[in-house]
């Protein structure tokens, strides 16, 4: 998942990351990111449907021929 990244260097970007933010602002952070996250999802759902209702007319089309 992180490629080359040994143990240390996980603490050492997380440390960092405690020492840029603090520990009240990662929650907050974290929320942000969960919900960008589920309007992403969110959105493919939403071409994918839209893709799909799209594929249907034309394949109507095709059966009448």
């Amino acid at each position: 998942m992180f490629g080359n990244l040994g143990s240390t260097e996980i603490i050492l970007i997380v440390l960092a990351i405690l020492i840029l933010f603090g520990a009240k602002k990662i929650p907050e952070l974290a929320q942000g990111l969960g919900k960008g996250m589920r309007e992403f999802k969110k959105a493919m759902r939403e071409v994918e449907e839209d893709i799909k209702i799209s594929d249907k007319p034309e394949s109507k089309k095709e059966e009448n021929k």
